[in-house]
């Protein structure tokens, strides 16, 4: 579908004001994309839910997009997340983000309904059809309270020929060895967990949709690029000086660490919209450790 996926993509965080509201600081995302370009990624991810898409408007959402794309110049690939627990919330925001130029979109398994494997199929396939662009699916069932199985995932593909790649989010390699096996030579896996990357590499996974990547876009452009290249020793050490920074990511609820890193490193203010919090004292002063030893 006139995309191939492959190296380290970004889920953009979403810069906010400090003071409420918190509106959308475009500033701090104009220069949050130009770093990430900088650094070496090969795309970006907005509206994802290192986004906080769930308590951005739907209008946001759209002008997020829009603005990661023209920002992004056709430098990087846009992959946009657009996915809701609404099938026709996705349609609409998937077909505005194809209007605005990216060049995939990204939709999540529907959070909170818990629809069968039927439900699953019908939802991703009408939202597919309802674009031409290529489409990647997120599964995260810690997230999202249900798992899109293989087996699903196989009828949606067969279905839809436009969906093409899936960020890997189970927290089991054994999935993605699965996805691989069966599907590898029609999609292309994307590890959505950056402390599994490296497995997940090993067994055919071409990437990662990573958050650590927002505070260290070259490290972890790096550490994938070794790993997509069989630089195994290299890979594994890359791999392994960033695993405390990738658990640190995780030590509140995402994104929370990771706009505490930015603020650290003076690129915007830590604040997230409720019902997050901004991450504790304790978390700060542990990614302030951490890195102190990583230039980016």
């Amino acid at each position: 579908m006139g995309i191939t996926l492959s190296g380290t993509y970004t889920a953009l965080v979403t810069p906010f004001t400090a003071a409420a509201p918190h509106d959308i600081d475009w500033a701090a995302l104009d220069a949050l994309v130009d770093a990430q370009i900088a650094g070496g990624v090969s795309g970006l991810v907005p509206c994802g839910t290192t986004g906080e898409s769930p308590t951005i408007t739907h209008e946001e959402h759209k002008e997020i997009v829009r603005r990661v794309v023209k920002r992004a110049a056709g430098r990087v690939q846009v992959v946009a997340g657009t996915g809701s627990n609404s099938t026709q919330t996705a349609i609409d925001l998937s077909q505005d983000a194809e209007r605005a130029g990216v060049d995939a979109v990204m939709i999540v398994v529907p959070y909170y309904n818990k629809p069968t494997q039927d439900g699953l199929h019908r939802h991703f396939v009408t939202v597919a059809n309802s674009v031409k662009c290529p489409v990647v699916l997120y599964n995260v069932p810690g997230r999202t309270g249900i798992d899109l199985s293989c087996d699903t995932f196989a009828r949606i593909v067969e279905s839809a020929p436009n969906v093409v790649g899936m960020k890997e989010a189970t927290g089991n390699v054994l999935r993605a060895q699965e996805i691989v096996r069966r599907l590898g030579a029609r999609v292309t896996v994307l590890s959505g967990d950056d402390a599994l990357t490296l497995g997940m590499i090993a067994v055919g996974a071409r990437g990662v949709i990573s958050v650590t990547s927002n505070v260290l876009p070259r490290a972890v452009s790096r550490a994938t690029k070794l790993a997509l290249d069989g630089k195994n020793d290299e890979a594994r050490k890359a791999h392994f000086d960033l695993l405390p920074v990738h658990e640190a990511m995780f030590l509140e609820a995402n994104p929370g660490p990771a706009k505490a890193a930015l603020a650290l490193r003076g690129k915007m203010s830590d604040a997230v919209r409720g019902p997050l919090v901004p991450a504790g004292e304790s978390t700060k002063k542990a990614l302030a450790t951490l890195l102190a030893g990583h230039e980016g």
